[in-house]
C-alpha cells in the first residue's frame, strides 16, 4: 500500500502542537495535509506539515510500544524468562521511540517559530485595531481562561472564569494577531491555560485608554477647591 494510502487509511493521531499549528495557519490540520499531498502549500507551510508527519509517526511509535508493554504485564502471559525478555526489549523500544518523538518535537517548534515570527511581522499593527468583541474576549481571558476538547464531540472552547465561552476560531485569530497564547504542555482534555501576550495587554491597555471618557469634576458651592460661580453666585458674592 503506498504510503498516502496508508495515512488515509490509519486514523491520524493528535500531536500536543496540534492547536498551535492550527492557530499560527488559519487552517486545521486535515484540511493542512490534503493541501500537503495536492502540492499547494508554500515552502514554510510544507516544510512545518513534513515534521508535523515526523511528529505523528514519532506518537503513533510510542503509542504502539507503551501498549505493548501494558499487554506483556497484564497477565496474559505465563510469567517465565521469555516473558522477561520481551519486557525488556520492549521498554527499549518504547524509549527509543520516546527519543524520536522528542526530537520530532524539536523539529516542529523549529518550524513553527520561523513561522510565527513571519506572522507576527506581517501582522504587527492589528492589535491597534481591536474591536469591543475582541476586547471583552481579552478581558475574560486576562481573569482566567482554558481551552478544553469535547470528548465526544471534539469541539473546542475557551471556559472564562468569568463564564463567557470564546469559540476556537476567535481564540485562533487572536493567536495569529499575538495577543494571546495556550499553554500546550497539559492535555487539551485536562484544560490548555489561556493567557494574554505581552502584546495582548498592550492591546488591550490602548483600547482602554482611547475608550476611558476623561471625567471633569463639578464644583459645588462651598467645596474646596472652588469652581468658576455661577452668574447668581457671583451677584451674591457682591
Amino acid at each position: 500500500m503506498p504510503p498516502e494510502a496508508a495515512r488515509a487509511a490509519a486514523p491520524r493521531v493528535v500531536s500536543s502542537l496540534d492547536s498551535r499549528i492550527e492557530a499560527a495557519t488559519g487552517h486545521d490540520i486535515d484540511t493542512l495535509w490534503a493541501d500537503r499531498d495536492r502540492g499547494v502549500l508554500d515552502a514554510a507551510h510544507a516544510g512545518l506539515i513534513d515534521r508535523h508527519r515526523e511528529l505523528v509517526d514519532a506518537e503513533r511509535g510510542v503509542t504502539f510500544y507503551r501498549t505493548l508493554l501494558n499487554r506483556l504485564s497484564s497477565g496474559e502471559y505465563p510469567v517465565e524468562s521469555a516473558l522477561f525478555m520481551r519486557i525488556r526489549r520492549t521498554g527499549d523500544q518504547l524509549e527509543r521511540a520516546a527519543d524520536d518523538r522528542d526530537r520530532a518535537t524539536h523539529r516542529v517548534h523549529e518550524a513553527l517559530e520561523l513561522l510565527e515570527t513571519a506572522t507576527r511581522r506581517q501582522t504587527g499593527g492589528e492589535h491597534t485595531a481591536l474591536s469591543t468583541a475582541d476586547q471583552a474576549a481579552l478581558l475574560a481571558i486576562a481573569d482566567g481562561a482554558k481551552l478544553y476538547e469535547h470528548l465526544l464531540t471534539s469541539r473546542r472552547s475557551v471556559a472564562t472564569a468569568s463564564g463567557i465561552r470564546i469559540t476556537h476560531a476567535d481564540l485562533q485569530r487572536l493567536q495569529r494577531a499575538g495577543l494571546v497564547e495556550v499553554d500546550t504542555g497539559r492535555p487539551i482534555h485536562a484544560g490548555q491555560t489561556v493567557t494574554l501576550t505581552d502584546g495582548g495587554r498592550a492591546a488591550l491597555a490602548a483600547r482602554r485608554s482611547r475608550t476611558t471618557p476623561t471625567v471633569t469634576p463639578v464644583s459645588r458651592p462651598g467645596v474646596w477647591p472652588a469652581g468658576p460661580a455661577s452668574g447668581a453666585d457671583a451677584r451674591k458674592a457682591r
